[in-house]
């Protein structure tokens, strides 16, 4: 016998399982549907859960997802995906599911020897412009968190959540209000998956970059690799993520339809983690119960139409370096699954229009330029893999940094200004927000709070459009793009998503 519980509250100081003996003395399972934490106001926290109590001997059953199989017809060849950030590996996952043969290409190399290279780009300053935070197995999510915290609604949330279960990650992601995987973890589920995917259909070419589609009437008939190796099919998966501007540039040069999109530039705060949780928790900031505290802030002038928010926080976690080009710096941030640094930071962006509608790489442009002037910063300061850092109170007040306090950057920081990166309509808008933010949280504006520059890789300031109901490009059949870098998703999880969304659909055509 099962019987849904909601709204089921737990006190700091109370056990789950004595309070599920009161609605059911005799209750033999449960399985949690949600979990979170409610510490609003002044009151003392307590968890919140949604679950499904068994009695009567009942065990709660194993979710499994059972999909209907198909394989390829003669006619078709196997489908091209580009990419193994979580959009390309889930459409890949998906695909392999359904019974359907894939070839996977990933211009960076696995997670082990991805992590080498990071680790020298972050000690050392030694890009690997193929290999790097953003570009390699995984992709960008790899080294942001995994915190799977999504604002879409998609049927396939909880297949992503589950397969990520399946392949490793704590089973906690599957009710956590605010999922979290942690760095350390997702770095060893993606190998499972991989291995998962090789022996049931898929086959992985790491460095092995694309370098320009194969095209006949506007039709898609494969892909050509930087190494001159050619891939044919008529079904391409382009999930290649938003850092891919070379790509970005030849698929304009062979008349891919794309257009601008609105797009977010900031800086990642830092605070000490305990004044976080002093500011969340108040006197209760030091309960074992409570983990390090996060927060998720917004701020809108409605009489300029313009939005700034909190983006990717990290509690308990590190402020990354994590360029794609050489000559350029732009900041992120991740957390291990633990989330023990003394340090939590998040992006707060501001969301505007690229500078020119009718250039498409407008946006682009800009990126680059801030990342450029924000290297600058810090080779004026000496320095070469630092990250250009301020105190947020002189940040407000537009005053330079000298000797900054430590903080969690692993490639280290230099004190400077960084209100002369943003035009004075972002200066003003970011610190607007900084004071709403300070309202809303009392003590956000610390001083020991420090911003680092630039927060420019949340989004990708470019769509490659596709048809609503094909999930096609609108210029080339068979062309799918996908994911982060085609201006469909914004996170691990609306990412994965996706991907599903366009296997499903290439799914449909061997039916």
């Amino acid at each position: 016998m099962k019987k849904k519980i909601s709204n089921l509250k737990i006190g700091l100081d109370e056990e789950l399982e004595e309070k599920l003996k009161l609605k059911d003395p005799n209750f033999s399972d449960y399985r949690v549907l949600k979990k979170s934490l409610d510490a609003r106001g002044n009151k003392t926290p307590e968890f919140v859960y949604t679950l499904d109590l068994y009695s009567r001997g009942a065990k709660a059953p194993k979710i499994k997802f059972n999909l209907e199989k198909s394989k390829l017809p003669k006619n078709m060849e196997k489908p091209i995906i580009v990419g193994s950030g979580p959009a390309g590996l889930f459409a890949a996952l998906r695909l392999v599911e359904r019974g359907i043969s894939c070839i996977l290409l990933e211009q960076g190399t696995q997670t082990k020897e991805r992590l080498k290279d990071i680790a020298q780009y972050w000690r050392k300053g030694h890009l690997n412009p193929d290999n790097n935070v953003c570009h390699g197995e995984g992709g960008a999510g790899l080294f942001s968190d995994g915190k799977l915290i999504t604002r879409i609604k998609s049927p396939h949330i909880e297949y992503v959540m589950n397969q990520l279960v399946r392949f490793g990650a704590p089973e906690e992601i599957e009710y956590l209000s605010n999922p979290h995987v942690g760095s350390d973890k997702i770095r060893r589920v993606i190998p499972i998956m991989r291995d998962y995917l090789e022996a049931n259909g898929c086959t992985i070419h790491f460095n092995t970059k694309m370098e320009k589609l194969i095209t006949a009437n506007g039709n898609i008939t494969g892909v050509i690799t930087a190494k001159g190796k050619q891939f044919n099919s008529n079904h391409v998966v382009l999930a290649c993520g938003h850092s891919a501007t070379d790509l970005f540039h030849t698929l304009k040069e062979q008349d891919v339809y794309m257009e601008t999109k609105p797009f977010a530039i900031g800086l990642r705060v830092e605070h000490p983690q305990d004044v976080i949780n002093q500011i969340q928790y108040k006197k209760h900031y030091n309960h074992p119960k409570l983990s390090a505290a996060n927060y998720k802030l917004t701020y809108n002038n409605t009489d300029k139409s313009v939005g700034v928010y909190s983006f990717c926080m990290c509690p308990g976690g590190f402020v990354l370096t994590s360029s794609t080009e050489a000559g350029t710096v732009v900041s992120n941030g991740m957390s291990n699954y633990r989330r023990n640094s003394p340090y939590a930071n998040s992006a707060i962006v501001v969301t505007f229009d690229p500078p020119d509608i009718n250039d498409v790489f407008s946006g682009l442009k800009y990126r680059s330029k801030i990342e450029k002037q924000a290297y600058k910063l810090v080779t004026n300061e000496g320095g070469n893999r630092e990250l250009p850092a301020q105190y947020l109170t002189d940040f407000i007040i537009n005053k330079k940094s000298g000797q900054l306090d430590k903080s969690s950057s692993l490639s280290g920081t230099v004190g400077t200004n960084l209100n002369p990166l943003f035009p004075d309509k972002i200066q003003t808008e970011l610190k607007n927000a900084f004071e709403k933010f300070n309202s809303n949280m009392k003590g956000f504006i610390h001083e020991k709070a420090q911003v680092f520059g630039v927060e420019s890789r949340t989004s990708c300031p470019i769509r490659i459009t596709r048809d609503k109901d094909s999930l096609e490009s609108l210029s080339h059949s068979g062309l799918y793009p996908c994911g982060e870098g085609a201006g469909y998703a914004g996170g691990i999880t609306s990412a994965a998503c996706d991907g599903i969304n366009v296997a499903e659909k290439i799914y449909e055509l061997t039916k």
